[in-house]
């Protein structure tokens, strides 16, 4: 029986389960041009009102793999175990992660993108050190991490061509808050990448693309569904983006905390969130029984240094200049470095995250359009953070800029704090799911 994208819009739009068959047509036939715009965008708004079952969700994903290349890490020893965030401000969990992960033996094939938005994407603040490159062949790839257990590689070949054009069509169509299509989005990249097992970062907050709690929860729960229905371990953190997490915003700022973070001198919430990833990646390779073991070998590799020389061995080995490790001035700098003062006295009761990535994209940390440059020198620096103490005149952040004319970033910087009275009761760093 011939199919039709008329009767499985239909099938969708009356709430019914649709078959592997349906889901793969509608997939093949949408990225090969054979189904319009207008009739996918039809399908797409059924699937946001009447949702998918866990079962059609795995379906639609494993079609998205499907319709393009797959990287195959069979290559490489040991269990390929990736990490993915759903995006903050200031999140530099990945800089941290990769070394600290590696120094216990775990491979880790990192693939990432170029990021749109307040900051570069990984590679951006990788390429803050002096050499780095991320321009190398699979085969490269593949004997970097076998012989290091790391190296990050730019996103290449035609990964899931059929996400890419759906997801510029659901965000023209109202159709991008939808659970089973921001899952199957995230998975079908992560699985297509070749990981073996995946644990998943849901930000919930004022600044994460889920800001309440119970949608957090349900897009990690869907994730998580996929990932084990298609034979991939997967596991899943929901954490706070209601400020930014760590303190700085910026390319080369983010790396010099994540230095710092490798030393265990980095700030207690990113120190605290890449452990309790990093636990979780080390259980789902095997390396540990339980989170408890897991979190104190990490925490041991951090105090014994192997962290930091893994990320050293990893720059050096993608051409980088190691020595930024034990000097971070040579990471590129700012020209003007500006205080943003306080203007009351009180406590530090909220900061809206996506305010200050929009002044750190401002200075030019961050791409507003595929073409801008970035500026890996500029960014912002916070001093005070929900719960702080602060007082008329004090300064709660600075800004790393190559111009003085900032007016703008600091109205959205004073704009970003709201302060009370009273001291308010802390917030929980990470979620139950």
């Amino acid at each position: 029986m011939t199919m039709r994208m008329v009767d499985i819009i239909a099938k969708k739009r009356d709430g019914k389960h649709l078959s592997k068959e349906e889901i793969h047509f509608v997939i093949d036939g949408y990225t090969n041009g054979q189904i319009p715009d207008y009739q996918m965008s039809a399908f797409l708004m059924a699937v946001f009102f009447q949702g998918m079952s866990s079962n059609e969700t795995a379906k639609l994903t494993m079609a998205m793999v499907k319709s393009g290349d797959q990287i195959d890490l069979s290559g490489i020893e040991g269990v390929k175990v990736d990490k993915h965030s759903t995006g903050g401000v200031g999140d530099t969990t990945t800089l941290i992660l990769a070394p600290l992960v590696s120094a216990l033996g775990i491979p880790v094939a990192k693939m990432s993108g170029r990021g749109l938005g307040h900051t570069g994407g990984t590679i951006d603040k990788l390429e803050a050190v002096q050499g780095f490159h991320v321009e190398i062949s699979e085969q490269q790839f593949i004997e970097l991490v076998n012989q290091n257990k790391i190296a990050v590689v730019g996103q290449s070949g035609n990964l899931t061509p059929a996400d890419k054009k759906i997801y510029s069509l659901r965000d023209v169509t109202a159709t991008v808050n939808s659970i089973p299509l921001i899952a199957s989005s995230i998975m079908s990249k992560k699985i297509a990448a070749g990981a073996d097992a995946i644990v998943l970062d849901v930000k919930v907050g004022a600044g994460a693309f889920m800001k309440q709690l119970d949608d957090a929860r349900e897009l990690a729960n869907a994730m998580v569904e996929i990932g084990n229905q298609v034979g991939r371990k997967t596991l899943a953190v929901i954490s706070n983006m209601e400020q930014p997490l760590g303190y700085a915003v910026g390319n080369a700022l983010e790396v010099k905390e994540a230095i710092e973070t490798l030393q265990g001198k980095g700030p207690a919430d990113l120190h605290e969130l890449c452990l309790v990833l990093g636990s979780k990646m080390v259980v789902l390779a095997g390396k540990a029984n339980s989170e408890e073991e897991a979190r104190t070998m990490l925490e041991e590799v951090i105090a014994n240094g192997k962290a930091l020389q893994v990320f050293k061995q990893f720059l050096s080995a993608q051409g980088g200049d190691p020595s930024v490790v034990d000097d971070v001035t040579k990471l590129p700098q700012a020209t003007y470095q500006i205080p943003v003062n306080s203007t009351e006295s009180g406590y530090i009761s909220g900061i809206v995250a996506d305010e200050i990535g929009v002044a750190a994209m401002l200075l030019g940390a961050g791409r507003a359009t595929k073409e801008s440059e970035i500026d890996l020198s500029v960014g912002i620096v916070l001093h005070k953070k929900i719960g702080d103490a602060v007082e008329a005149g004090e300064s709660i952040a600075t800004i790393y800029s190559n111009t003085e004319e900032v007016d703008d970033v600091i109205n959205r910087i004073m704009k970003a704090y709201d302060y009370s009275k009273d001291k308010p009761s802390p917030m929980p760093l990470i979620y139950n799911l």
